[in-house]
């Protein structure tokens, strides 16, 4: 090996080591309050309210935890959990089969309007929930759909930009597959179901992860269209446990309360990490 490649290779190692260094730091600051969250809904109230705060587990794990899962200021941590878990999957399984609908009729379905109608839905990523908010709810209500989960979950069922990433992955499938399905007598609905949806799976994953974490973390949506108590999500849980005022908070609870609201999406993402990923980098052309 020559002076030049076995400094160059010297230089590769320095550079590599120097990144996993800086990489390990960002972890450490991002999971340090993660950590501290953990702590406190493993120790006593006295713990956390007498400094200095401490940074390594208590013997309190069980006992916080079963009081944040079967109590709560209105309703057990459970229901709420289990209702922010049917909102969103129900809103990231109902934005990805519209958004794949869409899409398809944009691309494989020639109609009078197509360009104008697929305009018209991307245009609609300037309008966040916040802006329609009002006639929204007004339509909601009318259908009688408040204290629901179909109020929570059909508002936001639509997505323009599921649509857009749809439509662009479709564009890249060979026309020649179509026409080979079209030969074979497939209508465009098994070719939808067998090639299409198929080729799209990566996608799929990507979005739905990408989705449930949308869901998830909703808060001003369900707080205004859900008056019953037992509908209350889990974010919505989580503010209304902090205290107003001289209230008084049970702090090791409400840290017990937002571990357990983390790990629905971290079991989401762990678990579809390999095909997130490939639905980020990988076409699948």
């Amino acid at each position: 090996m020559s002076r030049q490649t076995h400094g160059m290779v010297e230089k590769r190692g320095a550079g590599l080591w120097l990144t996993h260094v800086f990489m390990i730091l960002g972890v450490l600051v991002v999971f340090f309050p993660i950590w501290l969250a953990f702590v406190a809904s493993t120790v006593t109230q006295a713990d956390i309210i007498r400094p200095p705060m401490p940074v390594w587990p208590g013997d309190q794990l069980w006992t916080n935890y079963k009081n944040a899962l079967f109590s709560g200021i209105n309703v057990p941590v459970g229901t709420m959990l289990l209702n922010s878990l049917i909102m969103a999957i129900g809103i990231a399984v109902g934005k990805i089969i519209i958004s794949l609908l869409s899409a398809f009729a944009i691309v494989y379905f020639k109609f009078p309007g197509r360009s104008l109608f697929f305009w018209l839905i991307f245009l609609t990523l300037m309008l966040p929930v916040e802006v329609r908010i009002v006639p929204t709810y007004e339509v909601v209500a009318g259908f009688g759909m408040l204290n629901s989960y179909s109020g929570l979950i059909f508002p936001l069922i639509a997505s323009a930009t599921a649509t857009f990433l749809f439509r662009q992955f479709f564009l890249t499938i060979p026309d020649e597959l179509a026409e080979a399905a079209r030969v074979d007598g497939a209508r465009p609905m098994r070719f939808f179901w067998d090639i299409v949806v198929p080729m799209s799976r990566t996608n799929i994953a990507a979005l739905f992860v990408i989705l449930f974490i949308y869901g998830w973390n909703q808060y001003l949506w369900p707080l205004l269209i859900t008056t019953d108590p037992e509908m209350n999500t889990i974010v919505m849980g989580i503010k209304q446990m902090f205290p107003s005022g001289d209230d008084f908070a049970h702090w090791p609870t409400i840290m017990a309360t937002s571990i357990l609201a983390m790990i629905p999406p971290v079991i989401v993402v762990v678990g579809m990490q390999r095909l997130f990923i490939r639905g980020l980098v990988d076409s699948e052309k």
